[in-house]
Formats: C-alpha cells, sequence, structure tokens
C-alpha cells in the first residue's frame, strides 16, 4: 500500500462502523477546532464531516505549542451513542476526557475526565455486562505500562483500581493501545517501537483482562521498519469488522522522500489493510485494497457564514479572530482578548504536488499566506499597501529574500506550488523531497516568482513533533480581508510516490 486513503497529517486514526457505513477520527494536535471525523461506505473514499470538539467548552484555548494539544483519539459506537476519548496533553493531569453524541455529526457533549489516568492514548471497550473498560498508556507513577480500569463513560467514575495488562514485546514507547472482544478472547493490539522508523504493530491475548496476556508468535504484524518500501512509521492501528464478517486495519504511515535521511513533509496520513484471521491471531494484508488517488481541489469564496470544518487555527478557534462581513469578506485580525496566541486561519496541505492562492485585500493592514510546520518552519508572502516580501523562516534563521511591487488596486493574490524536486548526481534521488515556490499573480495570470526554496525544511526530520504542512493566512498588521482560497491538485489526483 503505498497511497493513503486521508492523506495530510490525518495521523493516530480509529475506525468504528454503524451498519453499512464507517466512521474514523483522527489527532489533531495544537489545532481547533479538534478531532476531525470522516465518514466512508467504501473504506477507500472518506469525507470529512466535522470535528468533534467545536467548541471552547470542550476544548480550552491554549498557547498553540507545536504538537501539545489532542493525542490519539479513539472512536467506538456503543448502545446507539458514538463514543469518543482522548488526551489533551495541554491539560494531561485531568485525565482522559470523553465525549458521546447520538450522531456523528453532533451535537457533541461537554466533555468529562476520568480523573487518576495520567498518560496518553485512550481506548474505550465494552465487555459482555456492559461495563465499559478505559485502557492507555499510563505515565502514573507505580502503574507505568498498558493500563486498564471499568469506568461510567458518562461521569468518568473509575469503577475499581487499574491494572496493567501487557507492556509490549520489549521495544521502545508501548502505546495506542485498542482493546476486541472476539470469539471468547480479548486482543490488545499497540503500537510499538516509537512512531518514527521504527514504529510496529503488536497484538496479545487473553481469555480475561486478569491475564496473562500472550503474544502473537508473528509479531509485528506490520511494520516496514529497515525496508525501503515508499512508506514508513507504520504503526498505530486499528481494527474494524465489515459488514461482511471480514476484518480491516486502519494504520498510521509517512511518504517520506529527498536523500537520506529522506524527508516526509505532510504528516503522518491514514492507510487501509486487510486482516485475515489464522488459529486465532490477526494476519495483515496490505494488498487487498487498492486505494484510488484522489483530486483535493477546493476553491473557498466563503459565500455564507461559518468556516468549512477544513479551517482550523493552532491554540484557539478560528471564530476568536475571524468575522464574516459578506460573500467574499472573511475579516481576519488578532483577537484583542488573546493577543499572544496567533492568528492564523489554516487547512492540512493533502498532496505531493499542488498549488494554492489566496486573494487578500489589505487596504486595512498587512497579511501573509504561509506554508508551515510550526511557528519557527514557515515560508510566506507578506503583503502590505506598497509591496509583497517572501520571508523563508528556520529554526532562529528568518530571512526575507525578495521584495517586489505589489500590483495596482486593492486585492492581491498569492500563490505558492509544491512540486517535485529535479533529480540531481547519479545517486537516484533528488536531495530534496519537493520544492517550494513562492510568486505574486497579476490580474492578467501571468506570475512574478519570489523564490523556490528546499521543502526539506518543512519537513518532520527538520522540525520535529508530530503533524504536518499546513496552508493559510495570518493577519500580520490591522485586518486582512480574505476574498478566496483556492488549492489545486497538481495534474489533478493525487497518486502514489
Amino acid at each position: 500500500m503505498t497511497t493513503p486513503v486521508i492523506s495530510g497529517f490525518h495521523p493516530d486514526p480509529s475506525i468504528c462502523r454503524v451498519d453499512d457505513t464507517y466512521y474514523l477520527v483522527n489527532s489533531s494536535f495544537e489545532y481547533a477546532p479538534g478531532v476531525p471525523i470522516h465518514r466512508s461506505t467504501d473504506l477507500l473514499t472518506w469525507t470529512l464531516i466535522g470535528n468533534i470538539l467545536s467548541r471552547p467548552g470542550q476544548l480550552p484555548p491554549q498557547a498553540g505549542t507545536a504538537s501539545s494539544g489532542l493525542y490519539a483519539p479513539t472512536l467506538r459506537h456503543h448502545d446507539g451513542r458514538f463514543w469518543m476519548v482522548t488526551t489533551n496533553v495541554s491539560e494531561m493531569r485531568r485525565g482522559h476526557l470523553i465525549v458521546s453524541a447520538e450522531k456523528p455529526e453532533g451535537p457533541w457533549t461537554d466533555p468529562v475526565h476520568v480523573a487518576g489516568t495520567l498518560g496518553i492514548d485512550p481506548d474505550l471497550a465494552w465487555d459482555e455486562a456492559g461495563v465499559c473498560h478505559l485502557t492507555w498508556a499510563s505515565f502514573q507513577p507505580g502503574l507505568r505500562g498498558i493500563a486498564c480500569v471499568p469506568i461510567d463513560p458518562v461521569t468518568g467514575a473509575m469503577l475499581a483500581e487499574p491494572r496493567l495488562l501487557w507492556n509490549g514485546t520489549g521495544l521502545a514507547a508501548p502505546e495506542g493501545p485498542h482493546l476486541y472482544r472476539r470469539e471468547g478472547w480479548w486482543y490488545l493490539l499497540l503500537a510499538e517501537g516509537g512512531t518514527e522508523r521504527g514504529h510496529t504493530v503488536t497484538v496479545a491475548r487473553a481469555r480475561s483482562l486478569d491475564g496473562p496476556f500472550e503474544a502473537a508468535p508473528h509479531n509485528p504484524v506490520l511494520t516496514h521498519r529497515s525496508t525501503d518500501h515508499p512508506v514508513q512509521n507504520t504503526g498505530h492501528a486499528d481494527l474494524v469488522e465489515l459488514a461482511d464478517g471480514s476484518w480491516a486495519m486502519v494504520y498510521l504511515g509517512v511518504r517520506p522522500r529527498g536523500r537520506t535521511p529522506k524527508f516526509h513533509v505532510n504528516g503522518r496520513e491514514t492507510f487501509l489493510a486487510g486482516v485475515d484471521w489464522v488459529d486465532g491471531w490477526p494476519v495483515v494484508d496490505e494488498q487487498r485494497f487498492p486505494v484510488p488517488g484522489r483530486d483535493h481541489s477546493f476553491t473557498d469564496r466563503f459565500t455564507r457564514p461559518g468556516l468549512d470544518p477544513r479551517w482550523v487555527a493552532p491554540g484557539t478557534f478560528p471564530t476568536a479572530f475571524t468575522r464574516w462581513e459578506g460573500p467574499g469578506r472573511l475579516v481576519l485580525g488578532r483577537s484583542p482578548q488573546t493577543p499572544q496566541t496567533p492568528a492564523l486561519l489554516l487547512t492540512r496541505a493533502r498532496d505531493t504536488e499542488w498549488t494554492a492562492q489566496a486573494r487578500l485585500d489589505t487596504s486595512s493592514g498587512t497579511g501573509r499566506f504561509l506554508l508551515r510546520i510550526d511557528s519557527a518552519h514557515w515560508y510566506g508572502l507578506t503583503a502590505d499597501a506598497d509591496g509583497v516580501e517572501a520571508t523563508v523562516a528556520i529554526g532562529p534563521a528568518v530571512s526575507r529574500v525578495a521584495r517586489v511591487p505589489r500590483p495596482a488596486g486593492r486585492t492581491v493574490t498569492l500563490r505558492i506550488t509544491v512540486h517535485d524536486a529535479e533529480r540531481t548526481g547519479g545517486h537516484g534521488e533528488p536531495d530534496a523531497p519537493d520544492l517550494v515556490e513562492l510568486a505574486v499573480v497579476d490580474d492578467d495570470g501571468t506570475c512574478e516568482v519570489l523564490g523556490t526554496f528546499d521543502g526539506r525544511y518543512l519537513s518532520t526530520e527538520v522540525a520535529g513533533g508530530f503533524t504536518g504542512r499546513m496552508l493559510g493566512v495570518e493577519p500580520v498588521d490591522g485586518e486582512v480581508t480574505l476574498e478566496e482560497v483556492s488549492y489545486t491538485t497538481r495534474g489533478g489526483r493525487d497518486t502514489p510516490n
């Protein structure tokens, strides 16, 4: 499998099925609204239907620190309700948070917290008696490892003392647990080896949650470590039973490119595989589902109040710094209530090659169109009353590389294009994973390129953390009005590497 089913910064997938429809959630880290939820009827084509944590009462504003916020949600459907559990690491000592809803689109309840569950990556599973069990990677002193406790998911109250289950095969960072009840066994699926190149999926089983858990003889059941497969870092999986009784697995992976150590730029993405049960153990078939390339192109003209769920912001909700003044008039300005929080209206970059444009009215301020990993790693075009400037920020090195007079008129159109790097030398791989071009577009469509830059510096291998590239607009000074944003998958379709 080389093509993700949900591409571009959609890590830690968790899936459930209701009748013939599948629902999937992902981590969102520092971005609000949080926990995107997708829907599918074929496991291959997914539609974003919203974000589960969609209001400040569910997700309090934070500083927007890179790779903070919401880690590794689990989505389940039980007794007529959807349940989602996750960890807000910015408030980790409150315990894991649980919300529920009758419909996946919401409204979702305000969260309850399970006190005394310090750690990450929570999971919910119900036994035959209807008792809910919370499982997580515990950081609690005296309870370090994969812990489990029965709870009341409505109140968050523990119903017994937590216990340890199984801490994996001995690889680093056992985490991402999911419990399943099947044919009289409890199966415990884990991520091990860390979420980088050593990432794996392992499994164990026991007749009861008292254990002992027995490891699968063929662990790890999925990994691409120490191979030349174009998809790496595979792990953090979740299983789902299909309507016909067969099984599938969703998991995260990355698509690194360029010379060693290779660089992945769009974050950890969601992939799909088939699963067979052989002698009571899951066996992964990565080739079962041929995934077609997808066209992620869109044009947003902000024709009505309310934003498409693709739009998010670090540390705060976009409603804190945007207001709609009519079709094609989305005004952005820093919030006086949270002046230290970045005012960045962003969406995920989904493809390996793409072009995006933003048309801005900067008559009342200065605006920036940028591509970023975090606040210290970004390339951008800044437009003021007189000109447009290209800036490259790589950690503490911030360089203003070019400035040109802006086209005449009230608005300015800024363009960012990402395309494959050319191969150099005889080693068969380009040095960079891709190239990022910054340009200004005149009214007649002619384009003035201010610079083309190595994409490796907007990669996770350089910036660190757990997210991916985000594309969007920032009001640098005063207010700017966003009239239109377009994003075009180059060639009309994201294809395998």
